[in-house]
């Protein structure tokens, strides 16, 4: 069931240091995205603080605004007769897809006050992403010229961002244990031959995407919240994890990768 609109807007939220983080539950990607423009105006205008959403989406495939790499294999009439909608925006890259299972988080940040440029901040989105799949046992790496994260000459992470006056919307998705058939529509981010996995194909395992959404709040944390903070404590190396209860970060055992920087 989609998350109705006006209980997006709430969400389930923790700040901490500055930082807003939403649980957005299952929601609606088109209602997300408005979501994310609104904050996205407050957050320039000074009217809020940088704030993450943390979602999961109904089957849709999104088309970016690099054209080159929006290559369909199936026509809008098809993917509507398999449930899978189909979104054009406004984000850096092209085709992706989303369903659920795979976890999507939207930071919506004033990178000038973070001290961060365009490329520090992808490069930031891909560290939060290697340690996150560290901690569920699957070895996550760059691709030079490639943004996003790989598991040998598998792909299992996509970022794609968009920056207006300093302010940040789209971001990142992590394949977890969502059905990877949806790929076959598409041609994913325009990369011939690109085999797609997960954590589940990766490991057997199936997990818990509340607590992933835990884990992943408190990497938020650690690296955009507390980033001056914590920068000679854990730099890149030592993930957080979320404590709601407390609203501050606790450490996480998560084993080291040599990807980890």
């Amino acid at each position: 069931m989609n998350v109705p609109a006006r209980e997006l807007k709430d969400g389930k939220q923790n700040a901490c240091n500055g930082l807003c983080i939403r649980d957005c539950g299952l929601g609606d990607y088109r209602e997300v995205l408005t979501l994310q423009q609104e904050l996205q105006e407050q957050r320039r205008a000074g009217q809020t603080t940088d704030t993450v959403l943390i979602v999961e989406h109904p089957p849709v495939i999104t088309l970016g605004a690099r054209k080159s790499a929006n290559r369909l294999l199936a026509t809008p009439e098809e993917l509507a007769r398999h449930g899978i909608g189909l979104v054009e925006i406004r984000r850096g890259g092209g085709a992706t897809a989303h369903n659920p299972g795979q976890l999507v988080f939207y930071p919506i940040l004033h990178l000038q006050e973070l001290r961060l440029d365009v490329n520090q901040y992808v490069r930031t989105l891909e560290d939060i992403g290697i340690d996150l799949l560290a901690g569920l046992g699957v070895e996550g790496a760059r691709r030079k010229g490639f943004p996003g994260l790989w598991v040998g000459e598998r792909k299992i992470a996509s970022i794609g961002v968009r920056v207006s006056r300093f302010v940040t919307c789209h971001g990142m998705a992590i394949n977890i244990q969502n059905d990877l058939s949806i790929f076959s529509f598409m041609v994913p981010c325009g990369l011939d031959g690109v085999q797609m996995t997960s954590v589940q194909k990766e490991t057997g395992k199936v997990h818990d995407m509340g607590q992933i959404k835990t884990q992943l709040s408190g990497l938020l944390v650690c690296h955009f919240a507390a980033r001056q903070s914590c920068a000679g404590k854990c730099g890149n190396r030592h993930p957080y994890s979320w404590n709601s209860s407390e609203c501050v970060p606790v450490r996480s055992r998560i084993k080291s990768s040599p990807h980890m920087q």
